[in-house]
């Protein structure tokens, strides 16, 4: 049995510091070609130009009658109605007009329309209350989108407008980036799937299961999953086997400096550690570090600690590697709703609820914020980054919040 460590070799890092240096680490991956039938989340890989102009030909804005601009009084009425659909063979000469439905084709000879609103139909003739101007009512050729005009830019995030867009100009499939495929690894011989009755002291797996809803959310895909007991073989073949199938590996626990904190050693067998130590309240083990191209996020295994670890560093890191520009949650000012007492020594991101009251942004916590009180996580849609201080924040303190949710 290994001997307990009394000091980590790791030096401590800012959360800045630990940020950037999982970023400069994360870039976007390969890119693939999907359909737009399953395109939404994913990040376009190249620009889409529009190869025509939307509409092609001049189209009716409204239901009316198509007419030569030019001519005044009464117009003969044309047999035929005009819908949306194939163009038609006819012709509107002088003193004519044609019934025509919004989006059908002008015909020929006609420049404008006549809301049916200002007319009057009667024995195949129509009365003019209020006269055309050139254009009037007529979509023009080119008037949503122009030949070569940019529809949809690189780096933009799929979603129900871009895919209307693209179908609009016939783009079936498009470049995308490709999601990350992640692998999480639960580490502990204490732990039993939820399914189970765990014996005496051990626990159901939770952080397995939050982490692949957090990594799905995020939009990356769960390429493996497992639990490593805490022997060094079966540690081993498991990352191996993790690493092996994915570009991220996520652990949860085994990342402190007990006899059984196996994953840091590990890791610096495999490949390189870039920090093992964050200035940062839940999660001070946090863990970074590559093995050839891959990343491996080493959590702690509490529930909370796990799960805000994961919101704060490697979320981000996802979202790069999916191809997405804006990875950062937004942050706000808000103002406590009664007092809190910060940690002492370290910058703590506290679970907390964001909402207006009076017209003012608001924050109020979720309670006890023990790193195993996964509750502290239930309803909570920010993280307040609240700095080290022995002096307790009164109610009205405007303090920084990381917003993880839509405001209540």
């Amino acid at each position: 049995m290994r001997a307990m460590p009394t000091s980590s070799p790791y030096a401590m890092v800012s959360v800045d510091e630990a940020c950037a240096a999982i970023l400069v680490r994360a870039a976007p991956l390969g890119t693939e070609r999907v359909s737009i039938l399953v395109a939404a989340g994913r990040v376009l890989a190249a620009d889409v130009i529009a190869d025509g102009p939307l509409p092609p030909g001049p189209r009716s804005a409204v239901d009316g009658y198509a007419v030569r601009a030019a001519d005044r009084g009464d117009r003969a009425l044309l047999g035929e109605e005009l819908i949306a659909g194939p163009e038609h063979s006819i012709d509107v000469g002088a003193g004519q007009a044609v019934r025509i439905m919004t989006g059908a084709p002008m015909p020929t000879g006609a420049d404008a329309v006549v809301m049916v609103e200002d007319t009057a139909e009667s024995d195949r003739h129509v009365q003019i209350h209020l006269e055309a101007t050139l254009g009037s009512n007529v979509h023009r050729p080119g008037l949503d989108i122009e030949t070569g005009q940019l529809v949809v830019e690189a780096g933009a995030v799929i979603g129900p407008s871009e895919i209307g867009l693209l179908a609009t100009i016939g783009v079936a499939d498009v470049p995308v980036y490709r999601r990350p495929r992640v692998a999480i690894l639960a580490t502990g011989d204490e732990l039993v799937e939820p399914w189970e009755t765990p014996p005496p002291g051990c626990i159901r797996d939770s952080n397995r299961y939050a982490l692949m809803a957090a990594v799905s959310e995020a939009g990356a895909d769960v390429a493996w999953q497992g639990i490593a007991r805490d022997r060094d073989d079966d540690l081993t073949s498991k990352v191996q086997n993790a690493l092996a199938a994915a570009d991220v590996l996520i652990t949860s626990g085994g990342v402190s400096m007990g006899t059984r904190d196996l994953i840091k050693p590990l890791l610096e067998h495999l490949g390189t550690v870039h920090f093992g130590r964050v200035n940062f309240k839940p999660g001070k083990p946090l863990t970074f570090a590559t093995v050839g191209d891959k990343r491996v996020f080493g959590l702690p295994g509490f529930p909370v600690s796990s799960l805000v670890t994961f919101e704060v560093f490697v979320r981000a890191a996802i979202l790069t590697m999916a191809g997405r520009r804006d990875v950062r949650r937004p942050r706000i000012e808000v103002e406590l709703d009664h007092e809190l007492r910060p940690d002492p020594s370290r910058l703590e991101y506290h679970r907390a609820v964001v909402g207006w009251r009076d017209g003012r942004l608001t924050a109020r916590s979720t309670g006890a914020q023990g790193s195993s009180r996964l509750l502290s996580m239930r309803g909570a849609n920010a993280l307040l980054v609240l700095r080290a201080s022995d002096q307790v924040l009164p109610a009205g303190t405007r303090v920084t919040a990381l917003l993880t949710g839509a405001l209540q």
